[in-house]
């Protein structure tokens, strides 16, 4: 592995100038030496980015012109979805293209969570590093362990819970990846760019620990008034952010929303700057790019839960040589099928049975994929206090929900419970949070079923109903055999209870 250093914030004025410098000159491959003709790849995975905040998907007041156009130029999913709405296990899902509870990341990994992937599992970057790519990463990476997780390069690191972390600051991100991009090696990039963006920031203590204790005013989702480099701050008006019907209409959801628009469109300014610097290295045209995001907007009601806010998420993906772009795609997909289609991309090995997942690479040149109409959600923890195991399957229809710790009360992540929009909510005394009863919220039971026809919100619960239990049947048995094929552990749940 290689690391290098990262550039401080007084080293702008110095990228500055080699960005100047290499617009005068794309490098070649050294003599003597022939270029890979396979595609470059690069992931750009954000940090709780729900499709609530861009434009390509339907919101015209956040301004996102670069994943609009990234959009535009390549293939659009409006049933996309993340297995888990946690950070590292949806992440380790990602980089393995196996559940979380199969590779073994069943919660958070950094400080005292400590969770991990099994040393015998082989990621993305390790496959693709054998198939002839060079590997780089940048930003956020919250999965271990390292050996598993291997990168040729590592570049500067994130932190959400650091607000001067490079992380937050995209554009100077893109900068930091020159030499990969510009690199005069033989060898196609596999470029893993994860940014902190818009995960929610936070107040630093004095003892350095991070507090989430921002109420009354709106967190400030990484935003601050000196700003990054290269960013020009898009700020929002409250009174115009479009809520989503899970969340409480209120002045603090509203205030939070405008943060979490800026944190956005920094996010996609960051994204800009990457693909600027693909094309003036004459690489856009031989790069994959694909963006998406770990999980939903960090408020309650999606992150830490499998409702849709917290699962279907944005993936936009622009395929070089593309005759067709623009395309908008329905087939529903999976995280866990992201490295299955990225390997194939690659021209690697898929290995049978390694994987979840199967390969959509065929979507990237328009294809409809028919039969592509379920799929898996797995949750078990998220910090180490959170333990609330869930299981679910979805289809275009119906969502089927297993809470197998039904007898515990919901736990909330510390930036959750903590945030304005919850605790405003509940010093009103209020009993319903967007459409959802809060009593209904906190305690669960054990299966959830929704009609999202009808019931997209999914408030209404018909497990119970009498004229779908065929339908919470079929559900089941779909549950359980994905269970079985994916190796679930929390199986064995089913024999005793």
């Amino acid at each position: 592995m290689k690391a290098v250093r990262p550039a401080g914030r007084g080293g702008w004025a110095t990228l500055t100038l080699l960005a100047a410098a290499a617009l005068l000159v794309r490098l070649p491959a050294p003599a003597g030496e022939v270029r890979d003709a396979r595609p470059n790849l690069v992931l750009i995975v954000a940090d709780d980015h729900g499709t609530d905040a861009l434009g390509c998907y339907g919101n015209p007041e956040i301004r996102t012109p670069h994943l609009d156009a990234l959009a535009a130029d390549g293939t659009r999913f409006t049933h996309a979805f993340g297995t888990t709405a946690s950070c590292s296990p949806s992440r380790s899902v990602i980089l393995t293209g196996q559940h979380n509870h199969r590779n073994g990341m069943y919660g958070l990994q950094h400080d005292m969570h400590h969770f991990q992937s099994f040393a015998t599992v082989k990621s993305l970057p390790v496959r693709l590093a054998a198939a002839g790519y060079r590997t780089a990463r940048i930003g956020k990476f919250h999965v271990a362990p390292e050996s598993v997780y291997a990168f040729e390069t590592v570049l500067s690191g994130g932190a959400a819970n650091d607000p001067a972390s490079l992380g937050r600051s995209p554009v100077e991100m893109a900068e930091q990846v020159r030499d990969v991009v510009f690199s005069r090696d033989a060898r196609p990039f596999f470029l893993y760019f994860a940014t902190d963006d818009p995960h929610r920031g936070n107040v630093v203590l004095p003892n350095g620990r991070p507090s989430f204790e921002t109420y009354p005013a709106p967190n400030p989702f990484g935003n601050r008034a000196a700003g990054y480099p290269g960013v020009t701050p898009v700020k929002y008006d409250p009174a115009r952010v479009r809520v989503p019907p899970f969340l409480p209409d209120t002045p603090e959801c509203r205030a939070e929303l405008a943060e979490y628009y800026q944190a956005v469109s920094r996010l996609d300014q960051g994204v800009g700057r990457l693909v600027q610097l693909l094309k003036d290295s004459g690489q856009y045209e031989r790069t994959l790019i694909v963006y998406l995001s770990d999980n939903g907007v960090a408020f309650p009601g999606a992150k830490t839960t499998l409702y849709d806010p917290g699962v279907r998420l944005p993936l936009l993906v622009r395929m070089p040589g593309r005759r067709n772009p623009g395309v908008v795609q329905d087939a529903m997909v999976s995280w866990v099928d992201l490295t299955p289609t990225l390997l194939e991309v690659a021209g690697a090995p898929i290995p049978e049975g390694e994987c979840d997942g199967r390969s959509f690479r065929a979507a990237l040149d328009g294809a409809s994929l028919p039969g592509w109409d379920v799929v898996y959600g797995s949750h078990t923890s998220h910090e180490i206090t959170m333990y609330y195991p869930m299981r679910s399957v979805r289809t275009r229809q119906y969502k089927l929900i297993h809470n197998l710790a039904h007898g515990l009360r919901f736990p909330f992540a510390l930036d959750l419970i903590q945030s304005p929009t919850w605790v405003g909510l509940q010093r009103s005394g209020a009993t319903v949070y967007g459409q959802r009863p809060i009593a209904q919220f906190l305690q669960r039971p054990e299966f959830e079923l929704y009609d999202l026809t009808r019931d997209p919100g999914e408030v209404v619960n018909l497990a119970d109903a009498p004229d779908r239990q065929g339908v919470k049947r079929d559900l089941v048995e779909k549950l359980k055999a994905f269970q079985v094929a994916s190796r679930d552990p929390w199986m064995h749940k089913w024999s005793y209870e």
